[in-house]
């Protein structure tokens, strides 16, 4: 059976006999099999093995490991492979990917894993996929969440690697997910308004969320609210919370909250920015920045605060790319930084 998907810049298709060369090199680095479901070192006639089963079977069986080589458009160049695992009949399957160091960071593998998915809901028919990763690998949970997957769980002292164990992020999707997922609006919204949040809206925005990866980030909405209704007591007197809701072309997309202007604290803070997954990529956050600015300006207000975790994934060249600058400040480990209002027409 032959077996070929292109993407724009790869090319996925069956292992050969010279793929176990690179294979042997991607299992034995250090960089690539930390967090990995491995031991080093890997040996030589390991990779044979695998490589040579998978040659002998022309497709995915149920409940046997198959694997698909990445390879650069013109088949020059194995990058890295792909893991599919078939269960119950077919109807769901678990997936895998690693990528050759030197790859890392060129957006290979979301390009890869969104074809292999695509491959697997329309061609073979699965109706349920499956991955799952250290929890410290944030970069893997970055491949899956800009695939289309959503979290589901995460299990503790689950998986055994020799004498170690670990926790475990989980990671699902059934076809109707990824059919709502690739049918989501991608371009720059036409209108992004901020509005109030009543109790009409309130269910609704609770619900907005961001990927899991970013939890360490971003607070939850509900986190939020919390902290409004509780809020700090920052130099002698509370700060006074000012929220809304983000909607893009008449969508609940995010939502905002800043400390507002008073007596005790004279700049005003942007306390919280969230994106809701399936809007992310659209500009939006930019022109919440824009909206903020538009509100602030008629307090006589010219600047504005925020801070934010550094570590990947971080917010920072956001905020760097619209004109926040560091103040070298550090605030129970977030970084602060200042917002200069540029000037208005006729300023």
């Amino acid at each position: 059976m032959s077996f070929e998907l292109r993407t724009e810049r790869l090319l996925l298709r069956r292992p050969r006999p010279t793929d176990v060369r690179p294979l042997h090199e991607r299992r034995n680095d250090p960089d690539v099999q930390r967090l990995q479901d491995w031991t080093l070192p890997f040996p030589l006639e390991r990779c044979e093995s695998i490589i040579t089963a998978v040659i002998a079977e022309p497709e995915p069986l149920d409940d046997r490991g198959w694997m698909i080589t990445i390879a650069d458009a013109d088949d020059t160049q194995v990058l890295g492979d792909l893991f599919v695992k078939l269960g119950w009949g077919g109807r769901a399957a678990e997936v895998g990917y690693t990528l050759a160091r030197g790859h890392w960071g060129s957006g290979y593998a979301v390009e890869a894993v969104t074809e292999l998915v695509r491959w697997l809901f329309e061609d073979r028919g699965v109706h349920r996929l499956v991955g799952q990763l250290h929890p410290d690998n944030i970069a893997s949970a970055q491949v899956l969440e800009r695939t289309g997957f959503r979290f589901e769980g995460h299990t503790r002292d689950s998986f055994w690697l020799g004498d170690e164990n670990s926790d475990d992020w989980l990671y699902g999707m059934t076809r109707p997910d990824w059919e709502a997922w690739i049918s989501r609006p991608r371009a720059h919204p036409a209108s992004v308004r901020l509005i109030e949040i009543d109790a009409a809206n309130q269910h609704a925005v609770r619900r907005l969320a961001v990927h899991k990866s970013q939890d360490r980030l971003v607070a939850p909405v509900v986190a939020s609210m919390a902290d409004a209704l509780f809020p700090e007591i920052i130099d002698g007197a509370p700060v006074v919370p000012w929220m809304r809701a983000v909607e893009a072309d008449d969508e609940l997309a995010g939502f905002v909250m800043i400390a507002e202007v008073t007596e005790a604290h004279p700049e005003p803070y942007l306390w919280r920015l969230l994106v809701d997954r399936c809007h992310q990529r659209r500009g939006i956050g930019e022109r919440i920045i824009d909206l903020l600015v538009d509100e602030l300006r008629p307090t006589g207000a010219t600047t504005l605060m925020t801070s934010w975790v550094e570590g990947r994934g971080s917010p920072r060249g956001f905020y760097e790319r619209l004109g926040f600058t560091v103040t070298g400040v550090v605030i129970d480990g977030e970084i602060e930084a200042r917002l200069t209002f540029p000037k208005g027409p006729g300023a």
